[in-house]
């Protein structure tokens, strides 16, 4: 059931951030997986409780419009740090400035999106908290 739900979660993260498409050079095949961050399912949950509503779903493709416009991926050379992609959980305020944001594993590639994404200032979403989560490759 658990690994049903990391699938569906990837999933829905996949679909959200389909225009993310910034790849770097990936290291050697024989990387080893990231370890798994407990604390991800539950803002999965929160962000996934956060529908149906067409405001979030509008803001959802507004969003991913202003991340990849403006190339926030990009920040910090974050992709080169390893092979494995990251979806990162952004939490925004009612101004759409990023509070905090979890990612599905951990590990150096994982911190460093979090650190490209802290504090950015994403369009105002349609309530706050917001959870918008992204795939980075």
């Amino acid at each position: 059931m658990r690994n049903h739900l990391l699938k569906l979660s990837g999933i829905a993260a996949l679909v959200l951030a389909a225009g993310c498409q910034t790849t770097g050079t990936q290291p050697g095949a024989n990387e080893p997986a990231p370890a798994a961050n407990p604390a991800y399912q539950g803002e999965m949950a929160k962000f996934n409780a956060q529908f149906p509503n067409p405001k979030a779903t509008k803001y959802e493709d507004e969003s991913l419009a202003f991340n990849n416009a403006n190339k926030l991926d990009e920040k910090g050379n974050c992709h080169d740090k390893s092979k494995w992609p990251v979806v990162i959980i952004l939490v925004l305020d009612a101004e759409g400035k990023v509070t905090s944001s979890t990612t599905d594993v951990e590990g150096a590639k994982a911190a460093c999106f979090r650190k490209a994404y802290e504090n950015v200032q994403f369009p105002k979403p349609p309530f706050a908290p917001y959870r918008k989560p992204i795939r980075l490759r």
